[in-house]
């Protein structure tokens, strides 16, 4: 048992909480503890097993996917656990990490990286209550969201999921997240729950220590096997995936609790309810397994009074030959609900044994249990499990469209602008090229309608080319994909992307632009007098040599569903705003990040051009 402050509850709420825990019998204790992935759920299986929560894993869609068939699917899993015995409410979750983001249609906001340039909070609060509308009018009331990692070697995956470097930069922008998808209150109708992401330390992992998978056979498991990819594993990982993500830490406890450990007390202290546990390990222990940074520090020190939800079958690796073993150790180390995610039934005989075996106590049990019942009764969820259908209508509406395009404009970073190449001329033709420029798949990135993302037109939105022809006019701007052609052009604007990726499938040994990109910009800049480049990536990029072959440089980050934000700051109609909150390496030498390492340009740079003034720092 921890000693963690209670959440706070009206009494009829408490009430309601202790009664139910003192009439549910062991299976249906184990039920509210047991959260598989809805792809695996059967008809029946809600009330028969008494589940306390489904999910969508990354791509886990309904079929049509449309915010109505996500609303009719919740729903039916909702409906089918109020006729449970106990009629406890489902807690549905999904990774809405930037914005609804596996719902066609929905808007899309940058990822957590262009969000952490903006250094904004009230922009970021405001995100996080366009977000919990259009989660909640899908009747899904979770979001594995957010991120809190402090990525220290780009060469991470998961990089984009990080605000930044820094707690000073992370932890407020974490905290207006969390407020934003609470709204007026946890048990408001429209509030969302966040799950704190990934305790703790995830972004410290050192690169090689990854035992995701191996590397040897390439045996994969059926997570691997079912991801949507455009590249065989086996050529990512030829490319340096699965050498961070899910990895070891080595830091010291000291950096640990004055560099990754404050966002998570922030979090606490703005009201935070849930929080996840990291795949990774800390100096040898897998964080699943770790009692003394569940127990005794989340729960105990930091007096986390929510719940603790695992990773998507992340109990599995503590012990990868021995699954019971690995679940007892889990709820011992303060696990209270586990991501399955694929078999449900071997998980909840799994816990059945240890407490019969006397493996893990009953208390545990009902201490996980409270937890998540309380976290329920919190949201407001026994009194109203359903939302208004009417929210149906913020899905994707023009004035979340209109937020989004205001993140994208705050996101970008202006680094180089020699010869005052931006705002863009308003005469005269302008040259586009690259197929990213018209690539809303590639703007978004990962975790956007399937888990990998993916190329093309995979939801509705503007791309960048779209937006530069609706500011200069479709006449002035000729595109050309392959930088193909012989005219000559006073200006021309290059957009290049990273393939998109989403976890230890984005890991790369190598961050230098490809051969195909670098020969693109070679063709572009054979035909214009000032280039201007636009990257789209969900990382700093090595671009030291190239550079000098550019007049301007813009990170652009992962913009989302709103290209056109992208145009109306190259074209002058809005001001750079953007300060990098990365470090941006100068070699592949320079990481992973540390105090000796060379940057091109440090976390706080950025130039600003406002409405063609003269650029300044």
């Amino acid at each position: 048992m921890s000693a963690s402050h209670p959440l706070p509850l009206r009494p009829e709420a408490q009430h309601l909480v202790d009664r139910l825990l003192a009439e549910m019998t062991l299976d249906e204790k184990i039920g509210q503890m047991t959260q598989p992935e809805k792809n695996s759920v059967r008809p029946g299986d809600v009330a028969r097993l008494s589940l306390g929560s489904v999910l969508s894993g990354g791509g886990g869609n309904p079929d049509p996917n449309t915010p109505h068939s996500w609303r009719e699917m919740v729903s039916a899993f909702q409906e089918e656990a109020l006729a449970s015995r106990l009629g406890i409410p489902l807690l549905y979750g999904v990774d809405a990490v930037h914005g609804h983001n596996n719902v066609v249609g929905a808007t899309i906001f940058p990822h957590n990286i262009g969000l952490g340039a903006t250094r904004n909070p009230d922009l970021v609060r405001r995100i996080g209550r366009a977000t919990a509308l259009e989660v909640a009018a899908t009747n899904v009331r979770w979001t594995f969201a957010p991120a809190v990692s402090l990525p220290q070697d780009v060469r991470w995956g998961r990089s984009y999921e990080g605000y930044g470097q820094d707690p000073e930069v992370v932890s407020p922008l974490a905290v207006a997240l969390i407020e934003g998808l609470r709204g007026e209150a946890w048990n408001a109708p429209t509030s969302v729950l966040p799950s704190v992401k990934h305790f703790v330390a995830d972004g410290a992992t050192a690169y090689g220590t990854s035992q995701r998978v191996n590397r040897a056979t390439l045996e994969v498991d059926r997570t691997l096997a079912i991801a949507q990819m455009g590249e065989s594993l086996v050529e990512l990982v030829e490319q340096g995936a699965w050498q961070i993500d899910q990895g070891d830490s080595f830091i010291d406890e000291a950096t640990l609790r004055a560099v990754h450990l404050p966002p998570y007390q922030a979090a606490i202290k703005a009201g935070a309810l849930n929080v996840m546990v990291s795949y990774s390990a800390w100096q040898g222990v897998k964080l699943h397994g770790h009692r003394a940074l569940i127990t005794d520090v989340l729960k105990g020190e930091l007096g986390f009074g929510g719940f603790v939800v695992s990773d998507w079958a992340g109990v599995d690796q503590i012990h990868p030959d021995d699954y019971d073993r690995s679940v007892i150790d889990s709820i011992n180390a303060g696990v209270d609900m586990v991501m399955v995610p694929f078999n449900a039934e071997r998980f909840i005989a799994a816990l059945r044994g240890g407490v019969e075996s006397g493996e893990v106590s009953v208390e545990r049990v009902d201490d996980a249990v409270r937890r998540i019942l309380t976290a329920k009764a919190a949201l407001g969820l026994f009194g109203r499990p359903q939302t208004d259908s009417a929210l149906l209508d913020t899905v994707g509406c023009e004035a979340h469209r209109d937020l989004a395009r205001e993140a994208v404009r705050e996101s970008l970073v202006l680094l180089k602008n020699d010869g005052g190449a931006l705002p863009l001329p308003r005469t005269g033709e302008l040259l586009v090229v690259g197929e990213a420029a018209d690539d809303i798949g590639a703007q978004c990135g990962g975790w956007t309608i399937t888990w990998m993302g993916g190329r093309g037109e995979t939801t509705s939105g503007t791309s960048i080319l779209t937006g530069l022809r609706a500011e200069l006019g479709g006449e002035r701007v000729q595109y050309s994909a392959d930088a193909s052609g012989e005219s000559h052009f006073p200006v021309a604007v290059a957009v290049i992307a990273e393939e998109p990726y989403a976890e230890g499938m984005g890991d790369r040994a190598e961050l230098h632009l490809s051969t195909e990109q670098l020969r693109l910009l070679e063709r572009a800049r054979k035909r214009c007098d000032r280039l201007v480049v636009v990257l789209l990536s969900g990382r700093p990029m090595i671009v030291t040599e190239p550079l000098a072959h550019w007049d301007t440089f813009v990170a652009a980050w992962l913009p989302g569903s709103e290209g056109r934000g992208v145009a109306e700051v190259l074209c002058g109609a809005h001001p750079f705003k953007g300060r990098l909150s990365f470090d941006w390496p100068r070699s592949r030498g320079d990481l992973p990040r540390t105090p000796t390492a060379q940057h091109l340009w440090t976390a706080g740079e950025g130039l600003t051009a406002v409405l063609g003034d003269a650029v300044s720092t």
